[in-house]
């Protein structure tokens, strides 16, 4: 698929709390059509939270977010625009393999089924009940999600955890793919992917001085995120 090459994704002054405590305070970058960006920094950082929050699913403390000129704040034509892929693989354990992707390209119209569960090597597989599939074979499973999607900006956090070397150079490619189309990413993880013209972010632990500086304001609390 071809994306429009006018998109981009802008994070301006973004802070966010996690468990009531700030972990990123005054963040600000962008990503714009064709371009990946791996999101590195020790455990603690944010990165999992940075990545619920720009996919819509946490609030920001403070900031602005915009994705092609879409506010985060106008959630639904938002998250329309986004994959996420955190570190649950978003299967359904009752159904099989087939039935789960099945449902994904139902759901999104999409007519790459067939490739999809070849390219992620689910085709062996295709007849066996989720639940009984090795750690590796549900993160394709839940991975291959994202193949049959086809929106722009993909938020993926450590999306290779529990794959083999081959695999992970086959999702390194497809993100390539994605991005070669026109379309962006945002990749946390700890692992060289060896991607095409990827940029970096790095997020630092914030010291616990910095946390105490801040006011403190949870926007569930004030109700700001219904």
């Amino acid at each position: 698929m071809r994306y429009a090459t006018f998109m981009s994704l802008t994070v301006s002054n973004l802070s966010c709390q996690r468990g009531g405590q700030p972990i990123i305070a005054g963040l600000s970058f962008g990503i714009k059509s064709g371009q990946a960006m791996v999101l590195r920094g020790p455990n603690g950082a944010g990165k999992s939270t940075l990545l619920r929050v720009l996919a819509g699913l946490i609030p920001p403390q403070s900031g602005e977010v915009g994705l092609n000129g879409i506010a985060l704040a106008d959630r639904d034509e938002y998250q329309e625009q986004i994959t996420f892929a955190g570190h649950l693989d978003a299967i359904k354990p009752q159904l099989t393999v087939a039935e789960n992707l099945q449902f994904w390209a139902d759901l999104f119209a999409s007519n790459a089924f067939e490739k999809t569960m070849q390219d992620f090597r689910l085709t062996e597989i295709a007849d066996r009940p989720a639940h009984t599939c090795s750690a590796g074979q549900k993160r394709r499973l839940g991975l291959a999600r994202i193949a049959v999607t086809a929106r722009p900006m993909w938020l993926l956090d450590e999306p290779t955890v529990s794959l083999d070397t081959e695999t992970t150079a086959q999702f390194a490619a497809l993100i390539d793919a994605h991005c070669a189309s026109g379309g962006m990413a945002l990749i946390a993880t700890h692992i060289d992917l060896g991607l095409n013209n990827a940029t970096e972010l790095h997020l630092e632990t914030m010291t616990h001085e910095a946390r105490i500086s801040l006011p403190e304001s949870d926007p569930f609390l004030k109700g700001d995120w219904t």
